[in-house]
This record gives structure tokens, C-alpha cells and sequence, in this order.
């Protein structure tokens, strides 16, 4: 049988941990190609670059797959991938990450990894951002290697019915301790942010984000209650930010006269 066509990109960049054990993986499952940005990108969402040219540059950063890094977002590696990388040939699969950190819960919203996955599913390819629980460069894959597997073999064989798009996130746990995988819903939650002022050598102030995750759902359907657990989560996503019901309300209950 044919090999299925892989797809692979990420935030962290071409460099990072990460995406080299996404490459590992899927080269026991398929084809890989690999389109990511030469520097990290992370939290630039579905940002792509409009005022700038685009550089695409051959990489021999993995041994034996076709390799590109390019100067934009991971929408840019996408879009350049689809559109001038492969042309006429449409990837099976779209796969992110893995990313060096959580994109649980409204993290989904400012993340490039699952901005480069959502840019797939646009294009009507089924494709999966994964998240590690840790936020080091150092980080260890290893452990979560054999549950990317079997959920990107799951999706080749099944597809995703009335989705095209999953975001996974896995805890920072030995292989023997992740008690399994679940489908979730996205957790309620908010940043509440500030901003640390410091003073530059000329005396003019700069600002450095900051900020905590704060909770706001217990819900044992979530993603963050998965997590917490020591479960993989399975987040089913979709583009379509309309709030339905509001819809409803505000026909019944305002007019524009």
C-alpha cells in the first residue's frame, strides 16, 4: 500500500526537540515532509506574514526527509508548503508540534502550533497540534512517542467525522504513568495578565508580559481535568467562533430601529 503523505511543522522552529520527535514518529508511519520556521514563532497565532518577502531554504536538519525552513509564522509554512512545496500532491495529514509547552484550554487561541495545524484543517486535511507539558528545550519526548503514534495511526485509518482538527496535549509524565487517553472539551480559562516595566539605557521604559493561567471550570469533561489526572486530552476543534445562541437572544431581544 501506499505510504500516506505526512505533513509536519511547528512554532518552536526546525531546531527545536520537539519537532524531531513528531519527524521520528511519523517516519515509521509515512512520507515526511517537513516545512518550519528557521526561528521561533511561538504565540503568533494564526498570524502570516503580508509585508515582508518569504525566503523557503532546503534543510538537512533530519536525515533522509525533505526538509524546508522558512523566515515567516507556521500559517507561512503551511501556506508555502501546500502551495509551493508539494503543488499538486495533498497531504493525508497535517501534524504540529510537538510543542514545548501547554496548548490547553484558551492557549489554543494564541498558539502557532495549533495555528499551523488549524491552517491545515482549512484546507480540508484532518491535522493534530501536540503540546508536552514542559516547557524547557530540554524537554523529554520520549515517553509520549508511542500515544502520538497510535493517535496519528487512528486518525489515518478513522478520520475525524464533522472535524478536521485535534489539539493534544499530553502531561509531563513517565510512559508508564500517563494512564491513557481522553476525549475532551476545552476548558474554561483566562490569563490574568500584567506587564513588568524596566528602564532601557537611554532612561526610556520597556514592558515585559507576565502573567498567571487562572482556572475557571471543574468540569471532569475537560481538557485541563484530563491533564491533571494523568490523562492525554483530545480536544475536537472547529474555526467557527459564532456564538449561536447569541444569535437567538439578540433577534428576540434588540432591535436596531
Amino acid at each position: 500500500m501506499k505510504k500516506p503523505l505526512i505533513l509536519i511543522s511547528n512554532d518552536d522552529s526546525i531546531h527545536a526537540g520537539g519537532i524531531k520527535a513528531l519527524v521520528e514518529v511519523a517516519k515509521e508511519i509515512g512520507e515526511v515532509i517537513v516545512v518550519a520556521p528557521a526561528a521561533p514563532q511561538s504565540a503568533q497565532s494564526h498570524a502570516i506574514t503580508i509585508s515582508a518577502p518569504l525566503r523557503l531554504k532546503k534543510s538537512d536538519v533530519f536525515e533522509g526527509v525533505e526538509a524546508y525552513t522558512v523566515n515567516g509564522t507556521p500559517v507561512d509554512c503551511i501556506k508555502l508548503a501546500n502551495y509551493v512545496v508539494l503543488k499538486d500532491r495533498k497531504p493525508d495529514i497535517v501534524l504540529s508540534g510537538i510543542n514545548h509547552g501547554s496548548n490547553a484550554s484558551i492557549n489554543i487561541l494564541y498558539s502557532g502550533t495549533m495555528a499551523a495545524a488549524m491552517e491545515g484543517s482549512l484546507e480540508n486535511i484532518n491535522s493534530i497540534g501536540f503540546s508536552l507539558l514542559d516547557y524547557s528545550l530540554s524537554a523529554n519526548f520520549e515517553p509520549c512517542k508511542p500515544f502520538v503514534k497510535t493517535i496519528i495511526e487512528q486518525v489515518l485509518e478513522h478520520g475525524i467525522e464533522h472535524s478536521s482538527l485535534l489539539n493534544v496535549n499530553i502531561p509531563n509524565l513517565p510512559t508508564d504513568e500517563i494512564k491513557g487517553i481522553r476525549i475532551c472539551r476545552q476548558a474554561v480559562g483566562l490569563w490574568k495578565e500584567s506587564f513588568v516595566e524596566k528602564e532601557d539605557p537611554f532612561g526610556k521604559p520597556y514592558y515585559w508580559l507576565t502573567g498567571e493561567f487562572l482556572m475557571e471550570d471543574d468540569g471532569e469533561d475537560s481538557d485541563m481535568h484530563a491533564l491533571n489526572e494523568g490523562y492525554i486530552s483530545v480536544v475536537p476543534s472547529m474555526h467557527d467562533l459564532t456564538a449561536y445562541k447569541t444569535i437567538e437572544w439578540m433577534r428576540g431581544n434588540i432591535s436596531w430601529k
